[in-house]
């Protein structure tokens, strides 16, 4: 049984009843459904805890399983589990994941505003990054965050949609990462349509407005190489 994603339906779900169903052999626990969102395309995995009988487990991230990447494993800051079949509460750690969430949808506008091949990127607390294959530099923080404010100010509305892998196939310019590739292999793909703004292929949590992002500010411009720059971001 696949782990039901509550979190791409519904980014904004805090926490969830849930039954475990597995623990694996490190002691990571694979729950029915989850709020959490596990780590992948640059964006870490949820932490929070597990509400439990008798008590709270606390949760310091989430990942997919190595083996059947349909489940998603909780795995303990601490050790410890409950027992297979047991009723529990997924509780995220709302704050951070909330900043991650502002981070994301706020890459996607840097995106924009810098319409060059993305050849990485992550998400931190409160900040994040993409690097671009840029043939030449002159790249000015002042001038991108006024962009990218631009488009926050916007309030756009920020909504999914999915296509079959064989659509994205057809349309390779939605494709806007080198280096991480949109998950394939389930016969459709998540779409993320920032509106009148942005459409790419993303799994990631976003906000629903591009409102909610706040103010905006590149903090730093980087070289990474003679074509690579890296563009860094906070959400303030």
């Amino acid at each position: 049984m696949p782990t039901d994603l509550i979190f791409r339906a519904d980014p904004y779900a805090k926490d969830c009843a849930a039954t475990v169903l597995a623990v694996n052999e490190r002691g990571g626990i694979v729950l029915d459904r989850t709020v959490f969102y596990a780590q992948g395309g640059g964006q870490p995995g949820d932490k929070g805890a597990l509400d439990i009988e008798g008590g709270r487990l606390p949760i310091a991230t989430a990942v997919y399983d190595q083996a059947d990447k349909s489940l998603i494993v909780h795995v303990p800051a601490e050790g410890g589990a409950p027992p297979i079949g047991a009723p529990v509460t997924a509780k995220l750690d709302w704050a951070v994941r909330y900043r991650r969430m502002r981070v994301h949808t706020a890459l996607h506008l840097l995106s924009c505003v810098l319409p060059y091949p993305v050849t990485g990127g992550a998400i931190g607390e409160g900040e994040g990054r993409l690097d671009f294959d840029i043939p030449e530099a002159g790249l000015d923080k002042d001038e991108l965050t006024t962009k990218i404010q631009a488009l926050v100010d916007r309030d756009a509305t920020v909504t999914q949609r999915w296509i079959t892998d064989e659509e994205l196939l057809a349309n390779p310019g939605l494709v806007k990462t080198m280096s991480v590739k949109p998950p394939m292999g389930t016969g459709k793909v998540r779409l993320i349509e920032i509106e009148g703004i942005d459409l790419q292929p993303c799994g990631g949590t976003h906000v629903a407005r591009t409102s909610e992002i706040g103010k905006v500010q590149v903090s730093a411009i980087e070289k990474k190489g003679r074509q690579n720059r890296r563009v860094r971001i906070a959400v303030l």
